[in-house]
């Protein structure tokens, strides 16, 4: 691993889940962690209701914008965080691989949203912790 770690997120559409993921990383990591995220088939916006459940965290994500899962950047990530796209993810030897089994928030409303968002800060502070040991529990 480098210096500096590189984490990508992937789900179908990159609207969602992924770019919550990727939102709290930014966030709660800083620039101590590289954050990429790509859907294998991206919608043309980010789910309003996750953007809306991310800025009660205080955290803007509706600048953002669904991007394309290319295997370059399966290749610069040290880490590769599924959730759910299956096998449109390209598999290369010697990565990290994680799949994150969450509900998809995708035309659920504000109720619904929360609890995935409060699951997905979970595993981020847990993902901080093992990449970042030496800042100790976040």
């Amino acid at each position: 691993m480098s210096d500096k770690p590189t984490v990508l997120f992937v789900c179908v559409h990159n609207a969602g889940r992924s770019q919550m993921a990727a939102g709290y990383l930014s966030a709660l990591a800083g620039d101590d962690i590289e954050v990429l995220s790509a859907g294998s088939a991206p919608k043309d916006q980010i789910n309003p209701v996750a953007v809306e459940a991310m800025a009660e965290e205080g955290i803007d994500i509706a600048g953002n914008t669904p991007k394309v899962l290319t295997v370059e950047a399966v290749k610069e990530s040290d880490v590769v965080i599924t959730m759910g796209c299956g096998d449109a993810c390209p598999i290369f030897p010697g990565k990290r691989y994680e799949d994150w089994e969450l509900a998809d928030p995708a035309g659920q409303g504000i109720e619904s949203v929360r609890p995935i968002r409060d699951e997905i800060r979970g595993r981020i502070q847990t993902l901080i912790a093992e990449l970042l040991p030496e800042r100790g529990a976040a």
